[in-house]
């Protein structure tokens, strides 16, 4: 009888909670569950460096469909030119600029985009501006190691250009270095970001139909830059308050000596002891912005690199046919961490913030078989420094 009554009375309790239990559905947002998801992934990553060990990692998936390239280009530079002088009697000097070249070696793995023609061989001038697309062709692990040394109309550079990327469906780790000696720009950056691809492009009515078929995603993240000091200008303490410079006084702190004979005459010697001027015409001409260059290169030398930390949002879109492609993608650093430090370039700024940004477009489309135009470019602006590439056209061909 007891246990009749426990089964009488749970029945009972049972069916009071059916009845009284109202099952609503909750719905889910989906840009916070693939933050959730993203949140999980980078929480699982195992970021201890002793638990690695060489023979578990997939050296041959790795390197398969890397190239490695190198190669040797060359051509000449400007032509002589005669200079003329008519101090002491006609006297001619030619000015002879050495030819250009270029010793490049790399390494590549980097998915070809559809637009993107099959090389017989690499000679590392080719100016593949998808390299600094965010997102490359597939998901995955892609990386760049290239070194070049260069000299151009007489001057020579060193450039590096190295990173390391992976893409997934919900994120995008990178690490990239770039050295680019003609820009005068040199830095180490790395970016972790939430990725977020738009399924449905059908509604960006700003989009023509037929690129309504391509694939978009937004992007947003952090990044950190590690470089020198830009915005330091070592001059500063040189200058007087009317913006004149005090470059003789800079100049003999610099090591350099003049003799005056006591008839107006000077000459000006350098730290060796060498006779560089015997004119101050010559001296302030000639001489003094050898020595400018000089110091100012020396004090940036001398300064640590300082790391910057900075908010990134981004896009990319990217549409491939026969007829009609179209690649773009563009980077904005809108907000910065302001340390306080005596090189930070908020100094510099009037401590305020600024905008960095990146940005490149590769459009073609073939109006027939005959006639098709192309524009192509990217652009960057780091600490109010600028480098970029572009190019454009139209081909026609004849049959």
């Amino acid at each position: 009888m007891k246990n009749f009554l426990l089964l009488l009375l749970t029945l009972i309790t049972l069916t009071a909670i059916g009845q009284d239990t109202t099952l609503t559905e909750k719905k889910v947002d989906p840009i916070l569950s693939k933050l959730n998801t993203f949140h999980n992934k980078i929480a699982t990553l195992n970021l201890d460096i002793s638990t690695l060990k060489l023979n578990d990692i997939n050296w041959k998936k790795i390197t398969k469909f890397a190239t490695v390239y190198g190669a040797v280009n060359g051509g000449n530079s400007l032509s002589d030119v005669d200079v003329y002088s008519v101090t002491n009697g006609l006297q001619t000097q030619t000015v002879v600029t050495p030819y250009d070249y270029s010793v490049i070696l790399g390494v590549r793995k980097i998915s070809r985009m559809g637009y993107e023609p099959k090389e017989a061989f690499k000679t590392g001038q080719e100016n593949s501006f998808s390299d600094a697309a965010t997102v490359g062709k597939v998901s995955g692990f892609e990386y760049l190691f290239e070194v070049s040394y260069v000299r151009q109309e007489g001057e020579t550079y060193n450039n590096q250009h190295h990173f390391l990327r992976y893409i997934d469906d919900n994120y995008i780790l990178k690490g990239e270095y770039l050295e680019d000696g003609f820009a005068d720009i040199k830095y180490f950056e790395t970016s972790q970001r939430y990725r977020y691809q738009v399924k449905d492009l059908s509604k960006l009515d700003f989009l023509p139909e037929v690129l309504k078929k391509g694939k978009l995603s937004l992007n947003i993240g952090a990044a950190q830059r590690l470089s020198e000091p830009y915005g330091f200008n070592p001059l500063e303490e040189w200058q007087l308050s009317n913006g004149n410079l005090h470059y003789t006084f800079l100049a003999i702190q610099e090591g350099y000596t003049m003799n005056f004979d006591g008839q107006g005459g000077v000459e000006y010697f350098d730290p060796s002891g060498n006779s560089v001027a015997t004119s101050t015409e010559i001296w302030e001409g000639v001489v003094i912005p050898t020595v400018l260059s000089d110091y100012t290169e020396k004090k940036r030398n001398e300064l640590e690199n300082t790391i910057q930390h900075s908010l990134i949002i981004g896009f990319d879109y990217y549409y491939y046919s026969k007829k009609l492609w179209l690649h773009s993608w563009g980077n904005l650093m809108p907000w910065h961490y302001n340390d306080g430090g005596e090189f930070s370039y908020h100094r510099y700024n009037n401590d305020e913030q600024w905008y960095d940004y990146s940005g490149g477009l590769i459009f073609g489309y073939k109006y027939s078989k005959n006639l098709g135009v192309f524009v192509e470019g990217k652009y960057n602006k780091y600490w109010n420094r600028e480098w970029h590439d572009f190019s454009f056209g139209i081909n026609y061909i004849i049959f």
